[in-house]
């Protein structure tokens, strides 16, 4: 049987080189590219795959609600989250979120090959690198250790503070999430009630430092 992967993230150079490591598997075959999280969703219920690897921070919609949603509407399509970030607030969210698996991009090309099979045959897959890590952070982390943003704020929250923090006004972002003006600045006005942040700039480096989008800092 052969293994249908699609490949979400928003570097060229990374999907390339997935596609060109999956490429020489006999029994995988990639057969979509989704450059943000909307595209990854949309594929998943245009394609039907067995396999997404998903990028944790892009444009649009993050990784982690991306894997929420399909994870919802497709629940035999296996997630294998790629992620800059290995401390353990991704890692459980993600997880939390229904993924079958994370690596770190840094290893990722060592691993992949094995962590696709591994989710096809019922197992979790986690790096040992993230294991380790994750376990770690955990026994380290103090009991009053602040909120993340996944728990801070609602899914639609979340949304709508990382199109701000990508630099959409707010009728951009009413038209991107089907939804009124409004209704943006409803949420806006709670987001920055529930964070205690007041201007764009801050909640931008906030949401960049949550991982809620891929804007470079």
């Amino acid at each position: 049987m052969t293994i249908r992967v699609v490949i979400a993230d928003d570097h060229n150079v990374v999907r390339k080189g997935i596609r060109d490591l999956l490429s020489d598997e006999d029994d995988i075959a990639v057969i979509g590219e989704a450059r943000n999280g909307q595209e990854a969703v949309d594929l998943a219920t245009a394609l039907q795959p067995d396999v997404v690897v998903m990028d944790i921070a892009m444009p649009e919609m993050t990784g982690v609600e991306a894997t929420r949603k399909i994870i919802v509407e497709h629940p035999g399509t296996k997630i294998i989250g790629l992620s800059m970030h290995t401390d353990r607030r991704y890692t459980s969210e993600l997880l939390k979120a229904g993924a079958s698996g994370y690596l770190p991009k840094d290893g990722a090309f060592e691993e992949l090959e094995q962590a696709v099979r591994a989710v096809m045959a019922g197992e979790v897959y986690l790096s040992p690198r993230i294991a380790a890590g994750l376990v770690d952070e955990y026994v380290r982390q103090p009991r009053d250790a602040a909120p993340s943003v996944f728990e801070r704020l609602t899914a639609r929250e979340r949304e709508v503070l990382q199109l701000m923090a990508e630099g959409q006004a707010t009728k951009e972002i009413a038209a991107t999430l089907h939804v009124s003006v409004k209704t943006v600045e409803t949420h806006r006005r709670q987001i920055m009630e529930k964070l205690n942040i007041y201007s764009v700039a801050e909640l931008t480096k906030y949401a960049i430092r949550e991982g809620l989008t891929s804007i470079e800092t």
